[in-house]
């Protein structure tokens, strides 16, 4: 009966961990978000937004892999990117591996969050 009950409670927090958050705001043209105050805006393509990646994590991985990548329900993230290459986490992220389900991330989002991940070392 514990079995069952720890597995339909980790079940409940991995599907609310999926569903992420919805849009708080978000970036203009320039660059500023809602509030005023200036983002990160990618230079060329091979500039990680670290504001976005983490942000993305934030919504998406932090109540499994906590909100500082210390781990809690899934592993510690905080030297991911010296195990995995951006385009590995991605894969990860979008198929699943080991007891960690497919994440609904994809397009600029999956982007930022894979780069960003991968410059945890």
């Amino acid at each position: 009966m514990k079995k069952v009950l720890m597995a339909l409670l980790f079940g409940s927090v991995l599907t609310l961990a999926a569903c992420g958050g919805g849009d708080d705001g978000g970036t203009d043209d320039t660059g500023s978000d809602d509030t005023g105050t200036e983002t990160e805006v990618p230079a060329d393509e091979g500039t990680v937004d670290t504001a976005a990646g983490e942000e993305v994590y934030q919504a998406n991985c932090a109540a499994c892999h906590g909100a500082d990548l210390s781990g809690g329900a899934g592993p510690e993230l905080t030297a991911v990117g010296s195990t995995y290459s951006a385009e590995e986490i991605a894969d990860i992220v979008t198929n699943g591996k080991g007891n960690m389900p497919a994440q609904n991330v994809a397009g600029e989002d999956l982007d930022a969050l894979s780069s960003w991940l991968a410059e945890q070392q």
